[in-house]
């Protein structure tokens, strides 16, 4: 007997359909898998065999062929055990031989059980834009697959449950179209209100959030580079529902989406730590999976103590910063994956920290502090948008007992800004000024004459790069988007060069 089922496979993010074939014939009891499967395929013999006895089927006897087609993609994971299940239902006759119109993804337990998988958004996606109408997959991924409309989702728990629906005698109902709303959990932990002093920096990190752009913090131990940091996702805004379905799928297809509520609405704040692999910083593996960048896709990459990062590490992170995406290219075929993030990094001026501080001397010669700084590279360096020097507190800001402003009076004129890039950028691909690209600064970033005259004596005297002329025009766009401008004047000009580092008194 003859029988064909529907599933979905995965690679990376690209998922592909798989038509699962089983024929049952006569001869000696045999149970064998084509079309490239890989280790974890192989097994699922053993899985669906287990499966079948727990409902009470006995296994056919005679030759059993499962054929996972296109015969020639290699295939891998544990997705493909319920359409084998399926098929080989079928070609026992105990299922109808044809349902073309249903899906089915889920790996089966020795007891019947169906468990949780990977990717469950993207091959859900997939099933949509192919015209199926059903799609069955483990009861634990029905949430975040739920969130993809126009086709009916229905979350299984185990076999047995799954055959009963199939065959009339206990029809299951699909899931309600879940609809995710963005949560700001973080907040009642993390406060802005909590930074004494540091003005500069706190106005620094309030421009760099409200344009999307990258920023360094440069100052010594203590100074509250990493409380800044940790803080920047309370202020930035709410995320919209198409980035919290990228996000989702990207934490889905790496496992790590969270049990309790399986989907990610909140911005992801990612701080690995300096000694993380080039794998583990933008993804890897014979099956490439996402990495830290991407992982703070639609979010916050926090790289704490910069130089103390492997050099070529950090390398890697140039051509993302640019495209925000990366490709991941293997002998089994190419992943890519978005990396659309914030880039926010600190560190300390030299090995002992205390370089140019005003409270302690530093111990470092010229050649130790020199050789620290060119730990980071300077196209690395130039990719920041800002550079921030982040000074010791004062006594008197520690001491006061004055309340600073908090993240949600922060936050509202981020808001108001990126509202206004919103409308500027509405129909294109572009929702912040950091993302602006080069060859349209002239239509979004208008300047006033004086801008033009103050931009120009900062160009003649600093010796700017393009990338640096052009960023600084992003940034001031982003100070004038805060100030309620609509074309950039000098005072939005002078901020965006006041914090590009020209007059660092670590940088240079």
């Amino acid at each position: 007997m003859f029988s064909v089922t529907n599933s979905v496979g995965l690679f990376g993010m690209n998922a592909f359909p798989v038509t699962v074939e089983a024929e049952v014939s006569r001869g000696h009891t045999q149970f064998d898998i084509s079309g490239l499967p890989d280790a974890s395929i192989k097994e699922a013999r053993d899985r669906v065999r287990s499966a079948a006895a727990s409902v009470h089927i006995g296994f056919p006897k005679g030759q059993v062929l499962m054929n996972l087609a296109p015969a020639d993609i290699k295939k891998s994971g544990t997705s493909f055990d319920l359409a084998i299940f399926i098929a080989l239902m079928q070609a026992m006759e105990i299922l109808p031989v044809q349902m073309p119109e249903r899906v089915f993804i889920g790996e089966l337990g020795l007891n019947g059980n169906i468990h949780s998988i990977r990717g469950v958004m993207t091959m859900v996606m997939l099933a949509k834009k192919n015209g199926y109408r059903e799609i069955y997959v483990p009861y634990d991924n029905v949430r975040e697959a739920s969130v993809i409309d126009g086709i009916a989702v229905y979350g299984v728990h185990n076999a047995g449950e799954l055959l009963a629906h199939l065959r009339g005698e206990h029809v299951l109902e699909p899931a309600p179209v879940c609809h995710p709303e963005p949560g700001r959990a973080a907040e009642s932990i993390l406060d802005f209100c909590d930074v004494r002093g540091q003005a500069k920096a706190r106005s620094g990190v309030e421009l760099a959030a409200a344009g999307g752009h990258n920023i360094l913090l440069i100052g010594a131990p203590g100074s509250g580079k990493s409380m800044l940091a940790n803080r920047i996702p309370t202020i930035l805004p709410p995320m919209t529902r198409a980035e919290i379905l990228e996000t989702t799928n990207v934490y889905s297809v790496a496992g790590q989406l969270p049990a309790a509520y399986p989907l990610i609405t909140e911005r992801p704040f990612r701080a690995p730590h300096h000694t993380v692999s080039a794998a583990g910083l933008v993804g890897g593996g014979s099956i490439p999976t996402p990495g830290e960048i991407s992982l703070a896709h639609n979010g916050v990459l926090f790289l704490d103590e910069l130089p103390e990062f492997d050099r070529s590490t950090l390398e890697i992170l140039r051509q993302p910063l640019e495209s925000h995406e990366v490709v991941i290219s293997r002998a089994s075929g190419t992943a890519v994956y978005p990396c659309n993030f914030m880039l926010v990094a600190a560190m300390n001026p030299c090995p002992c920290g205390y370089y140019g501080s005003p409270q302690k001397k530093c111990t470092c010669s010229q050649k130790q502090v020199t050789a620290y700084m060119g730990r980071v590279s300077g196209p690395l360096l130039d990719r920041f948008d800002l550079h921030v020097d982040v000074d010791p507190v004062p006594f008197e800001d520690l001491s006061s007992r004055e309340k600073a402003e908090g993240s949600a009076a922060i936050r509202e004129r981020i808001e108001a800004a990126r509202e206004r890039q919103n409308a500027r950028f509405r129909g294109t691909s572009i929702y912040c000024n950091a993302m602006i690209p080069d060859h349209l600064l002239l239509e979004y970033c208008r300047m006033t004459p004086d801008a033009e005259a103050l931009l120009r004596t900062v160009h003649d005297r600093y010796g700017m790069s393009a990338r640096t002329y052009s960023r600084i025009q992003k940034v001031a766009r982003s100070a004038a988007d805060l100030h309620g401008n609509e074309i950039i004047d000098r005072a939005d000009i002078a901020m965006a060069v006041q914090f590009r580092g020209f007059d660092s008194k670590y940088l240079n």
